[in-house]
C-alpha cells in the first residue's frame, strides 16, 4: 500500500471514530470522552492535512520546485507532531485539576466504547507503521497514543465497576501523556532537522571527509555537502582537488563508490584545479551580508 493511500484511510478512520466518540460522549455523560473526542476531531484534521501533503509530495519536479516536492511530506509531519505534542500539553494541564476533583464516570458504556477504539486505532497504526516516511512514523505515534489511551480507559472501566477510585482516571491520562510526548519531541526535532538540511542521521561527516581525503589522487577536499530531502534520499555535493587533472573520471568513480556506501544516492562531484579556483566560484556570505548592511544603512 502506497503512503498516500495509507494516510488516507488512517484519515478517514479517525475523522469517523471522532464523530462516534463525540455522540457516545453525550449518551454516556462522559466529559472524559467529549474531551477526547475533541483531541481526536484535531488529530483527524492533522492528518487530513499531512494526506493531502503526502499526495503532493509524490509529484515528480518541474520548472516550479526543481526538486521534486519531497519537502512537503515534512510539511506534513512537522505539523502532525507539534498537534501531538500541543494535544499532550492541554491533556496533561487538564487531568492536573481532576486529580483534584475526579468525575464519576458511565464504566460500562465506556468499557464498550474503548474496546471499540481500541480496534480502530490498531488498525490504523498497522496501515501506516510500515511507512517509510517520517511522515507515516509520526502518524503511527499518533495511533499508538490513542491505542494506549484507550487501554487505560478500558483498565479503568473494569476497576471502576468494582471500586470508586475515579482518581485513576486522570492519573493514568498523565502517564500516557508524558510517555507520548517523550516521543513525539525527538520525532519532531528529527524531522525539523532534515527540513534544516542537517547532515543526515547516523552520518559523521567528519569521517566520510577523511575517507574522501585518503582516496588515490585526491589532494584536498574543499567543500562537503550532505543532506536529505525527506529522511530517505540522501545527497552530496563534493569539491576536491586532485594530484594530476587526467585521473579526474577515476577519481570521480571513487567518490560515488563511497558516498554510495554511505547511502547516498545523488552525488554532484566539482573538480577544482586548486583552492584559489575553488573560492571563485564559493559564495561569500560575508560579502551578502555587508553589501546587504550597506543597503540598508542608505535606504
Amino acid at each position: 500500500m502506497s503512503s498516500k493511500t495509507s494516510i488516507w484511510l488512517a484519515f478517514f478512520l479517525n475523522l469517523s471514530y471522532a464523530i462516534v466518540e463525540f455522540i457516545a460522549g453525550g449518551i454516556f455523560g462522559s466529559s472524559a470522552v467529549l474531551a477526547d473526542s475533541v483531541h481526536d476531531l484535531g488529530d483527524a484534521i492533522a492528518i487530513g492535512i499531512s494526506a493531502l501533503l503526502e499526495t503532493i509530495s509524490n509529484r515528480e519536479e518541474d520548472g516550479q520546485y526543481t526538486l521534486g516536492y519531497k519537502r512537503f511530506s515534512l510539511l506534513g509531519a512537522i505539523l502532525t507532531a507539534v498537534i501531538l505534542m500541543i494535544g499532550s500539553v492541554l491533556v496533561i494541564l487538564e487531568n492536573i485539576t481532576k486529580i483534584v476533583d475526579p468525575q464519576p464516570v458511565n464504566e460500562e458504556g465506556v468499557l464498550w466504547l474503548g474496546i471499540i477504539a481500541v480496534g480502530i486505532n490498531v488498525l490504523a497504526s498497522l496501515v501506516v507503521r510500515k511507512g517509510k516516511t517520517k511522515n507515516e512514523s509520526i502518524l503511527s505515534l499518533h495511533f499508538l497514543e490513542d491505542t494506549l489511551g484507550w487501554l487505560a480507559v478500558i483498565l479503568m472501566a473494569i476497576i471502576l465497576r468494582f471500586t470508586d477510585w475515579y482518581i485513576l482516571d486522570p492519573l493514568l491520562s498523565l502517564v500516557i501523556s508524558i510517555f507520548i510526548l517523550t516521543k513525539a519531541i525527538p520525532r519532531f526535532w528529527s524531522a525539523l532537522k532534515i527540513f534544516l538540511d542537517a547532515v543526515p542521521e547516523g552520518v559523521d561527516i567528519k569521517q566520510v571527509k577523511k575517507d574522501l581525503e585518503q582516496l588515490d589522487h585526491v589532494a584536498s577536499v574543499n567543500q562537503l555537502n550532505l543532506w536529505t530531502m525527506d529522511g530517505l534520499e540522501k545527497n552530496a555535493i563534493v569539491h576536491v582537488c586532485l594530484e594530476e587533472i587526467e585521473h579526474i573520471e577515476y577519481c570521480k568513480e571513487s567518490i560515488r563508490n563511497l558516498l554510495k556506501d554511505y547511502g547516498f544516492q545523488n552525488v554532484t562531484i566539482e573538480v577544482d584545479a586548486n583552492l584559489a579556483s575553488h573560492q571563485t566560484h564559493k559564495r561569500k556570505i560575508e560579502g551578502l551580508e555587508v553589501g546587504q548592511s550597506h543597503r540598508h544603512h542608505h535606504s
